[in-house]
């Protein structure tokens, strides 16, 4: 990712080649691992939406996360053995698990600080998919989403096609990203998401040998196509549950109706009840 505005278009024009979702995945991973790149670009959408969100009005507002501080996590967590997935976590477990937002491509000076002054405002947690290209300058934030209880995972250093990518080009794209959000804040992320919702073996065990386990989503916000506020709001309310994973972007485009969209649709789900986590390495 790159803050050049003439990216923007092959970005745009590789998301929409190469859709998303379960179905890509399932695909791909018949895949032989050792394989060199080639192959037909994903296909498929995401998982179906869960059902909307209940019209109850919390009768506490302390269900919101409140923020940690302090660089880096537990010595313990970085630790624990990272799975050889099949395929990535789609929804987190549990009939009562709270929802997880996260925000891909980022972070970008324009849009992602709004974003994390709206998830302060309401005490919520995120998980921020960042690439290497974009964080390796934008320490402060990465630093700022540490200090306020986010997580950060690593998102590729380039946003490529990870699946015709050879062995040698995946393993650096994912190393070089961890090893720039560790210069900023101490630590690597210990979760990674492959650019548009694509993977195979090889990069379900590259990640895992850098000690990333594979986190997808259950509901895309289709911000990344720039739809208009109301289709990225109505997009989340509509799939909003328990254990839902919400996709959203906070670079990659003009992503100031993903920020209206969040003025707008956070504080309805807390309203209705929806309380929010981020991923927890062995509780997941």
């Amino acid at each position: 990712m790159t803050n050049d505005a003439s990216l923007v278009p092959r970005r745009f024009l590789l998301r929409t080649a190469a859709v998303l979702g379960a179905a890509v995945t399932a695909r791909l991973l018949t895949a032989d691992p050792t394989a060199e790149p080639g192959g037909a670009a994903p296909s498929g959408g995401p998982p179906p939406a869960a059902s909307g969100p209940g019209a109850a009005v919390p009768a506490r507002p302390d269900h919101r996360l409140r923020p940690l501080a302090g660089y880096g996590a537990p010595e313990a967590a970085r630790r624990l053995p990272t799975p050889v997935r099949t395929r990535p976590i789609l929804r987190m477990a549990g009939a009562a698990h709270p929802m997880v937002l996260t925000f891909d491509d980022g972070p970008d000076p324009r849009y992602t600080p709004p974003v994390l002054d709206l998830l302060r405002r309401h005490h919520v947690r995120a998980s921020f998919f960042v690439c290497g290209e974009m964080a390796e300058t934008q320490g402060g934030l990465l630093r700022r989403m540490v200090d306020e209880g986010h997580v950060i995972g690593n998102h590729s250093w380039s946003h490529p096609l990870l699946t015709r990518a050879s062995t040698a080009v995946v393993r650096a794209e994912l190393e070089r990203t961890s090893e720039a959000v560790e210069r900023a804040v101490g630590q690597p992320p210990q979760w990674m998401r492959a650019p548009y919702g694509a993977w195979n073996r090889r990069v379900f065990r590259l990640g895992a040998e850098l000690g990333m386990d594979a986190f997808a989503w259950t509901v895309d916000s289709l911000d990344w196509k720039e739809p208009g506020t109301r289709t990225i709001i109505d997009q989340v309310l509509n799939g909003a549950g328990p254990g839902v994973i919400v996709l959203a972007h906070d670079a990659g485009g003009d992503r100031s109706q993903t920020v209206a969209a969040l003025r707008t649709y956070l504080p309805r789900l807390l309203a209705d009840g929806h309380r929010f986590t981020v991923p927890v390495r062995g509780e997941v």
